[in-house]
């Protein structure tokens, strides 16, 4: 007996066949197709594995479509993730953050630049008045200003870690943003300041500001960025903010390979030096930015590992300095599920 299929039958299972391949998710479309998201960013080599997922099209290849907003400081940026009008930001723990996740406003869901004691890291600076006046080590700031966005940010965390540990008192002078800092302490109305090496060695270089020690010595192992988000969309959208990671971190990779481990070789880091431009001292041309960019380049955590103790060490001083309340925890702050 032959086994024989109609015309008829036929086509009605190709047109079956036909509509549950259009309805099935390919492998090369993400779940999160043209999702529009905002991240926040500030004008830093720091902030590079952003640039890179944009530039590189790893963000689009996670469906997602980025459009950056920069800010000048940590702490407006936690309070837009909080109000939504920012999806993403990647910025140092700031009591404000803090403060926002303690109020279920945001989440931290990872980590970004760390200070690693293979690589040059964030330094010390004193003015130039202040170096003449014999400031040419930390020990020898007692009694002197140290410069700081506002109360509760990264800039008064380092100033006080590295305090303590000589034994000293600095009195801090808060300026609001990073341009204002800078003009301060060239200018000698403030002493010190703490600042990643991008910022940092062109100033010194300038003659204007000198550096006179490393943060490593006085925080090791800090994790100076972190990424967070709403606490909503950690909790409820965890598909983009997994998306998110995932972009971020080949973005990281590429950044540290090129400039970091220098393992990609020289025409790899020519390309990431020129794409960290697009970005960063943009008002300067390719050839006066280049050196401060490949000089400056830290290490950004791979796969968005969050150190956990650099993280509680910075929410214990927040609360010894009562910054934030003394209930909030590590949970509180961090979305375990999300850092490793």
């Amino acid at each position: 007996m032959k086994n024989l299929i109609s015309r008829r039958t036929t086509l009605g299972l190709i047109s079956l066949l036909g509509a549950a391949i259009v309805s099935m998710p390919t492998a090369f479309t993400s779940y999160a197709a043209d999702t529009k998201i905002n991240v926040g960013a500030l004008r830093f080599t720091s902030h590079a594995a952003s640039f890179v997922a944009f530039e590189r099209g790893y963000f689009k290849d996670e469906g997602l479509e980025v459009e950056f907003k920069f800010f000048q400081a940590a702490q407006p940026m936690a309070v837009a993730v909080a109000s939504k009008d920012v999806d993403y930001a990647v910025t140092a723990i700031s009591g404000g953050l803090i403060s926002l996740a303690e109020k279920g406003a945001a989440k931290v869901i990872g980590g970004a630049l760390m200070e690693d004691p293979a690589i040059d890291g964030q330094k010390i600076l004193v003015s130039d008045a202040a170096f003449k006046d014999g400031m040419t080590e930390p020990s020898k700031l007692d009694g002197r200003s140290f410069a700081m966005t506002q109360s509760g940010s990264s800039f008064h965390y380092m100033g006080a870690k590295i305090a303590a540990k000589e034994g000293i008192k600095v009195s801090f002078k808060p300026l609001q943003k990073v341009g204002a800092i800078i003009g301060a302490l060239k200018s000698g109305q403030v002493d010190a300041w703490s600042i990643v090496p991008h910022i940092a060695k062109p100033l010194d270089g300038s003659g204007a500001v000198h550096i006179i020690g490393n943060v490593a010595d006085y925080i090791p192992d800090y994790q100076v960025t972190v990424v967070f988000t709403s606490a909503d969309k950690a909790a409820n959208d965890r598909d983009t903010s997994m998306a998110f990671l995932r972009a971020f971190s080949k973005g990281a990779d590429d950044f540290n390979s090129a400039l970091v481990d220098k393992t990609a070789g020289d025409e790899a880091a020519e390309e990431m030096v020129k794409l960290v431009h697009k970005y960063v001292y943009t008002d300067r041309p390719y050839e006066k930015a280049a050196p401060s960019i490949r000089n400056g380049a830290m290490r950004i955590s791979p796969n968005a590992a969050l150190n956990t103790a650099s993280v509680q060490d910075q929410l214990d001083w927040f609360k010894s300095e009562k910054l934030v309340k003394d209930s909030v925890t590590m949970d509180t702050l961090v979305d375990s599920s999300y850092a490793n």
